[in-house]
């Protein structure tokens, strides 16, 4: 750990350099690590497919059509979909998987210190078995995630001794979202995050999507990617924030039987039309497992920022810079 006396700061210039080292290596680990080819994926898809991620189903996707045919376009909210789709078409096998830089506009998006209206993330698949969709399985996929982690935070500290410390406990902590409702149930999700993140440092939450017994979800997924019980977030508990921010969501895909309980939960069996249901209700699509990691997210959280918008070049509103100007923070 570093002595506070020798705390320097990475000016923009240096966090602009710093940025592409700490990508550029925490994408080679990731891809040696889960057996991941990098791939091409779209910027946008056709409605019509149903290969769009619906998040938690409020977010409207940005459209458009196409000036000279009469075509509708939807910009991706995430890659969850199509990469079960180019897995199967470009002929993987059993534990090989791919990646791909996603960028995605999110209009909807309440600012703040670790949101904006611009994702940008890894996103990621790999094939399993059908009796890999299990919660070991999960965890060993998660702890293999989490070991990337780790490395990324010896690296980039090492390129930079004196101006970052390190973070990260040995290893990361597994809870339930029903288990953390029980351990605090008079918090909120977002209170129950900060709280066990500021104990444990590195948490993975499982299970997101169904009712607790609370009544409420600990946070909403779309029904038709995730398996709501073999899902989850990789958390972090951020002492440049003071708060639990989330790196990753990601989880084991749902099945032909999860894809119709879920989706009969969340009143979503009309999608069942659309192309990417039809081949997964007919075991067209091979079982896998994915997610997504937030590139800028990474950034804010190895890099010591305290605000999303010093690593990530988009939109803010007047009360934000200004705020960002009087607490000195190079906004990009």
């Amino acid at each position: 750990m570093r002595n506070n006396s020798e705390v320097t700061f990475l000016d923009l210039r240096e966090t602009q350099i710093a940025i592409k080292s700490l990508k550029d290596f925490f994408e080679r680990e990731l891809s040696n690590t889960l057996n991941l080819a990098r791939v091409s994926a779209p910027l946008f898809v056709r409605p019509e497919t149903g290969l769009n991620d619906n998040l938690s189903g409020v977010e409207k996707a940005v459209g458009f059509k196409l000036r000279n045919y009469d075509i509708n376009v939807e910009i991706v909210q995430s890659l969850a979909k199509w990469k079960r789709f180019a897995l199967k078409k470009y002929g993987f096998d059993y534990y090989e998987g791919i990646y791909a830089d996603m960028d995605a506009i999110r209009p909807d998006e309440i600012l703040d210190e670790i949101h904006s209206i611009y994702v940008d993330q890894w996103d990621w698949e790999k094939i399993i078995k059908k009796e890999d969709r299990n919660t070991g399985y999960l965890h060993y996929i998660v702890r293999e995630i989490y070991s990337v982690f780790k490395r990324t935070e010896r690296y980039i500290n090492s390129v930079y001794p004196n101006a970052l410390s390190d973070k990260l406990p040995e290893d990361i902590y597994f809870i339930s979202s029903q288990e953390l409702e029980n351990l605090y149930p008079d918090k909120s999700p977002k209170e129950r995050e900060d709280l066990i993140c500021k104990e444990k440092k590195a948490v993975f939450i499982q299970g997101i999507g169904h009712p607790l017994d609370s009544g409420s979800p600990h946070d909403f997924r779309s029904p038709d990617y995730d398996d709501w019980d073999l899902n989850g977030d990789i958390l972090f508990w951020d002492p440049s924030l003071q708060m639990a921010v989330e790196l990753s969501s990601m989880g084991i895909r749902v099945d032909e039987k999860s894809l119709k309980n879920q989706s009969e939960i969340a009143n979503t069996t009309d999608r069942f039309t659309f192309d990417y249901h039809k081949a997964l209700l007919e075991g067209e699509l091979p079982y896998t497992v994915g997610g997504g990691i937030g590139q800028s997210r990474i950034c804010l959280f190895f890099l010591e920022k305290k605000h999303i918008g010093e690593v990530q070049a988009t939109i803010w509103n007047q009360e934000i810079l200004e705020d960002c100007n009087i607490r000195g923070l190079n906004i990009l």
